[in-house]
């Protein structure tokens, strides 16, 4: 299967939202090395699903003035994860979740380590992931000059055991940024957009946004954010059901998305 999915957006607009970790789908084949049984890994993926965050993506996209394109992970990140970096420039790597997870949220063994099989998920889904993404983002350059990645994630309002800065705070909103690809005007419309909705800090409990290596801290026509939403705020923990917070929340993404659009100039098609 693919491991990943994109929904078409305006061809005029810049806007990327990623939702890289909202899928429990766990392909047969790829999953016979797990070592949890079935209660066990569904109360995993409770944990380390960002549960409902497609339907923010989507719920936003449909109520922009500009319709943004969504890349969406069809795979759960027990998979791979699309965000880490597949070797060992990943800090995530010393508690057993890099690339690809050899451990659970509470530090106890998901799989058994075996290098071929991790060269072959990489291999079959996170590579292709990789570059997929990286030609939607060309795309958007080569449509409009600019294009901005929102990077849609939740996370728990307790710490997790697996987590490396358990000790920062934990806002409605925490907006990760990267000092290359976070120009202050993005920065300064995420902080209005979601200001209905509750505290907003920076890179607190999570930091950094998701860029395409080919284009990370090379191409300034990149912007990108990371939107971490504290899950008790559209949700009831740990995976549901939703509550009124939700539309409040992808209607706050939707604002975000239209003052991206009204902030960039339009090039013409190259």
């Amino acid at each position: 299967m693919s491991a990943h999915h994109v929904i078409a957006g305006s061809e005029h607009s810049s806007v990327v939202l990623h939702v890289p970790h909202g899928s429990r789908y766990i392909p047969a084949d790829a999953g016979a090395g797990m070592l949890l049984d079935d209660a066990e890994l569904e109360a995993e993926l409770d944990r380390m699903t960002d549960t409902d965050t497609g339907v923010i993506a989507a719920g936003a996209a449909q109520t922009a003035a500009l319709r943004p394109w969504i890349f969406e992970n069809l795979a759960s990140r027990l998979l791979i994860d699309p965000e880490r970096f597949p070797d060992e420039r990943e800090e995530m790597r010393a508690v057993g979740m890099g690339a690809v997870y050899t451990k659970t949220s509470h530090g106890e063994p998901l799989r058994r380590e075996d290098p071929e099989h991790e060269r072959r998920l990489l291999d079959e889904y996170f590579h292709p992931y990789a570059q997929a993404m990286t030609k939607l983002i060309d795309d958007r350059l080569d449509a409009t000059g600019n294009a901005v990645i929102l990077d849609v994630h939740s996370y728990p309002s307790k710490p997790l055991p697996y987590e490396l800065h358990a000790d920062g705070m934990r806002p409605a909103v925490c907006l990760g940024t990267d000092a290359f690809h976070t120009p202050q005007w993005l920065l300064d419309a995420a902080q209005a957009a979601f200001a209905s909705c509750g505290e907003i800090e920076l890179n607190t409990p999570f930091a950094g946004c998701y860029v395409p290596l080919r284009h990370y801290g090379t191409t300034p026509a990149v912007s990108a954010l990371m939107v971490e939403i504290r899950r008790d705020t559209y949700l009831t923990e740990p995976a549901g059901p939703p509550t009124e917070g939700l539309p409040r929340l992808a209607a706050a993404l939707a604002r975000l998305i239209d003052l991206c659009d009204q902030r960039l100039p339009r090039s013409e098609h190259r």
